[in-house]
């Protein structure tokens, strides 16, 4: 295989970016923008992980950086968003429990990538 190829592939330079956000709801402005964030997020890729968590794929650092910023440009008024990013090689280590019984994590779908 092409070392290039390998590098991209890299489950250390892979990576993935989670948002966290707990956001007011009280009053039907504050669910709007509670709205308006989650969809924002979801039309850049973002899927959900957990309520209020959502997570995406990115091939590279770069490309993460650049996801991190537009969910820096579309942060509600009100409310906490934490951002992280960590390695394929990281996310691998998650362990995950449904009640008491461990579960297993979906591999994440191939996204294709365009030159």
């Amino acid at each position: 295989m092409n070392r290039q190829y390998n590098h991209r592939l890299n489950a250390y330079r892979i990576m993935w970016v989670l948002v966290l956000f707990d956001l007011p709801t009280e009053t039907k402005k504050d669910r709007k923008a509670y709205a308006r964030f989650r969809k924002n997020l979801m039309n850049d890729g973002f899927n959900m992980f957990q309520f209020s968590i959502y997570m995406r794929h990115c091939p590279s650092r770069e490309n993460a950086d650049v996801h991190i910023k537009r969910v820096k440009t579309i942060l509600p008024e009100k409310g906490h968003v934490g951002i992280f990013q960590f390695t394929d090689k990281q996310f691998g280590m998650i362990e995950l429990f449904y009640g008491k019984s461990a579960t297993t994590t979906a591999p994440p779908s191939q996204q294709l990538e365009m030159f």
